[in-house]
């Protein structure tokens, strides 16, 4: 949170003092970590049964609501070893969330969010469950442990109620938007003019944004306006997008999300592109990205980020592709299922707002906008999106905006019958991913790929015409592991290369496909994932570099 939130909310817990779920102590200079443990465990067995997220601890603020500062947590030290502390002695392994530092009074207060017992989980100090009795720490009574076990798990943050939200927290350009959305929605039989009729709460109802006839955090991440997005606090309600090129830039987008994931999605640059294909001597101009799918790929990303996590959506532009990046495991089935089986998802991790986002047209809540992405990249003869679950509870999503090998999209233009499957196969070809034996052998018998394992290429479409033997040859690129091999191999042979060396190298043997900045971009990305891997490192200096292998 930034200042002005971090203040916001204090001023919140100051002006409705302590509660079961929020404490506020002087200390001055420490705090028992004992003391603090058992706080821990009643804070956050407390907010469990208030249906809150969170609880807060605030240290620097007496009885009297005035600050006196407090240097609990004065060192990053201390604070990772009070945190550790906290977990070791908390049979849960919770710990507290995040820590805050304000000045107020030209005194320094301290805030601690301490995060929900897990649905169905009571936590415990040192083995002993324990709750708040008015300013006091108690065990938890077998009652309140009953409630929080017979709890399900599942909990859908996106559907809790913001108390106190109101119309004044929704932008009017949002709503009027989302009326548009909600009347050209499938499966609308309602008249416009009824629709029209309706008043704003009418509407919000029926689009399912309300529960008990109150707002909830679905409708604030979708329509609220800067007063809704503080309404959300502690949570992190962003979208970052960022661009990585030789230039450099990035933006937060925060709600309302109906309106401002077009504004981060018009960011992005999207070119033409030119294809040459089979046979023609007049190139193909396609754009580099699919506006439905940069729209499809980003609204998946709200509708399935795990905001119990709190953290932001981003978005990253790169020179030829952008990457989407959510928190939370892919949440039903794989990928493909959706592509070449027409899975429909059996759930969501978010039903609340995956509906609402239904209701306003956004999504299809069928399963089939990953189907659509893939089907817009073959339209378009460009590369497949691809799903990366490498980090755990990341998913990354990468749109690629350029050509990797000119003979796959010219196999899709000669080939407008091609099967998903065998698309996907060649995909996966050019991208130096392997196949199975039976897809490779198909493959052969349609004179679809050739080479030997593990060396398989999508097989070359030349056209006759003369000299186009010659510009295929050109425009065909290698696979970065080429490009990579050749780097190390002359470090190692010359014990070392600047990048006016490096660049000689490569730039001559470079596809044609690429114009000259693209060139010493791709250039600079291949050193720099060299590096990443500690492959090689820079003995020089930053504006004058001599690559030496590690």
């Amino acid at each position: 949170m930034d200042a002005h939130e971090l203040n916001s909310l204090l001023d919140t817990l100051i002006h409705h003092g302590e509660s079961r779920t929020v404490e506020f102590k002087e200390a001055k200079n420490q705090f028992d970590i004992d003391k603090l443990g058992k706080y821990v465990s009643a804070l956050a067995n407390e907010a469990n049964l208030a249906d809150q997220d969170a609880a807060w601890m605030v240290f620097g603020v007496d009885d009297h609501k005035h600050a006196v500062g407090s240097n609990i947590f004065h060192t990053k030290e201390a604070k990772n070893k009070i945190e550790y502390q906290i977990q070791q002695g908390i049979d849960q392994n919770l710990t507290i969330r995040n820590s805050y530092e304000i000045i107020r009074d030209n005194k320094r207060v301290v805030l601690l969010e301490i995060p929900s017992s897990p649905r169905g989980l009571p936590t415990s100090w040192k083995g002993i469950y324990y709750a708040r009795s008015g300013e006091s720490l108690t065990p938890l009574p077998d009652n309140k442990r009953d409630e929080i076990r017979n709890q399900t798990f599942f909990r859908d943050w996106t559907a809790e109620i913001v108390h106190d939200a109101t119309l004044n927290h929704l932008s009017q350009d949002a709503l009027i938007k989302a009326r548009a959305g909600f009347k050209r929605r499938p499966g609308n039989r309602l008249p416009e003019s009824e629709i029209d009729g309706w008043d704003d709460w009418t509407f919000l109802a029926k689009a399912d944004l309300l529960r008990n006839n109150q707002l909830t955090r679905a409708a604030l991440l979708l329509l609220g306006n800067q007063e809704g997005r503080h309404a959300l606090n502690p949570h992190m309600a962003e979208i970052t997008w960022r661009l990585e090129t030789e230039e450099q830039a990035y933006e937060h987008f925060h709600p309302p999300f109906l309106l401002t994931i077009t504004e981060m999605t018009q960011r992005i640059r999207n070119v033409n592109v030119r294809i040459l294909p089979k046979g023609e001597l007049i190139y193909r101009e396609v754009s580099k990205y699919d506006e439905r799918t940069l729209l499809e790929a980003t609204y998946n990303c709200l509708a399935h980020q795990d905001y119990h996590r709190n953290a932001r959506i981003v978005v990253t532009e790169f020179i030829d592709r952008v990457e989407f990046i959510n928190v939370g495991d892919f949440y039903d089935g794989k990928p493909e299922q959706y592509v070449l089986e027409s899975r429909t998802p059996h759930n969501y991790r978010n039903p609340f707002l995956a509906h609402a986002m239904t209701m306003l047209n956004l999504i299809d809540h069928m399963g089939y906008g990953i189907k659509r992405m893939y089907q817009d990249q073959v339209k378009r003869y460009f590369p497949l999106p691809d799903y990366d679950f490498s980090r755990h509870g990341e998913v990354k999503l990468t749109i690629p905006g350029a050509v990797i090998d000119q003979a796959y999209s010219q196999t899709l233009i000669a080939n407008t019958d091609l099967a998903i499957q065998d698309i996907i196969a060649l995909d996966r070809v050019q991208k130096g991913f392997g196949i199975d034996d039976t897809t490779v052998r198909r493959l052969r018998r349609k004179n679809l790929i050739e080479g030997r394992r593990p060396n398989l290429q999508v097989s070359q479409v030349v056209a006759t015409a003369s000299g186009e033997v010659g510009k295929y040859v050109r425009y065909r690129p290698f696979h970065n592991k080429h490009y990579e091999q050749l780097i190390l191999e002359f470090i190692s042979a010359n014990e070392g290369a600047s990048r006016k060396e490096i660049d000689d190298l490569l730039l001559p043997i470079l596809s044609d496909a690429l114009d000259p900045k693209q060139k010493h971009q791709k250039i600079s990305n291949l050193i720099a994932s060299l590096r990443r891997r500690g492959q090689i490192e820079n003995v020089g200096v930053r504006t004058s570099p001599k690559w030496v292998a590690r």
